[in-house]
């Protein structure tokens, strides 16, 4: 796939991101994914950001396409770098991502660039975040929710904002309980209660009545992160055009999650001397 050159003023934010003084690619480092990804070090001695932005314009101009530039963002995000500072890295990429839109394309978790809608302007995406998170408040949701009405989520839909909320129960419960697994094993280790007292409960679990709410909570949380498990692999979920009104009913529901959880005792540290629970 032939990916089109970049513009000018992308490749600068891109270059000041990967080569900050503080925080960015170290000299060695530009140095091995430039020769890596067939990119010409055209001025090593400058500044970081400086050479890495000449060194990509010379590139698609010689190339004519953003192929090989593309190929050095992605080696320098590529995840396995960063499995000390996870953190650091959804940092980066949102940033990067910011930038990215207005060429058309995004970096998903993966690290592998794709092509996504192209984004023309930022008052748009200003505007929608605005208009959300007022919304949200005015419906008192939870503020871990709002933290995902970022405005570069929301540069090409709502569905990336309500993609990373609900990825966040699943955070929460991992947090919580130190599991490690994810998606309906994560919530049925979490809060299933068939053979083992569960890590978390949302009451004392001493009546039917109790039982089947925990039930219906584990049923709700399955429903809302199997909506959302593993979005890049299925191509229409990707296109998903997502609604104002359909993404504040489903972060109302992310927010109610987070509620009971943050309710929710840990059962599994309560029960000692206390019997079979469940």
């Amino acid at each position: 796939m032939i990916i089109p050159s970049l513009p000018n003023a992308v490749l600068e934010s891109v270059s000041d991101i990967l080569g900050a003084t503080a925080d960015g690619l170290t000299g060695s480092e530009i140095a091995k994914f430039l020769r890596e990804c067939s990119i010409e070090d055209v001025a090593p001695g400058i500044t970081k950001r400086v050479r890495l932005y000449e060194a990509f314009k010379m590139c698609q101009s010689r190339d004519g396409c953003a192929n090989n530039v593309v190929a050095f963002i992605q080696a320098a995000m590529s995840p396995v770098r960063f499995t000390a500072c996870p953190e650091f890295f959804d940092s980066q990429r949102r940033r990067l991502n910011g930038i990215l839109a207005f060429a058309g394309l995004e970096m998903p978790e993966s690290g592998s660039i794709r092509q996504v809608a192209k984004v023309d302007n930022l008052r748009d995406a200003h505007q929608r975040a605005d208009r959300l998170r007022q919304l949200l408040r005015d419906r008192a949701v939870h503020p871990d929710v709002l933290a995902f009405c970022r405005d570069e989520l929301l540069q090409e839909n709502y569905f990336h904002a309500v993609l990373e909320a609900a990825k966040s129960v699943a955070e929460k419960i991992r947090r919580r309980t130190g599991l490690n697994s994810d998606g309906a094993e994560l919530i049925d280790e979490a809060l299933g209660f068939n053979t083992s007292i569960p890590h978390l409960a949302l009451n004392s679990l001493t009546s039917e009545s109790e039982k089947s709410e925990q039930r219906g909570f584990m049923h709700l949380l399955k429903g809302l992160v199997g909506m959302f498990r593993n979005p890049t692999a299925h191509a229409p979920r990707v296109m998903w055009r997502m609604e104002e009104s359909d993404a504040l009913d489903i972060l109302a529901v992310v927010s109610l999650a987070h509620r009971k959880l943050d309710k929710c005792v840990e059962a599994k540290r309560m029960s000692r001397g206390a019997g079979s629970g469940a």
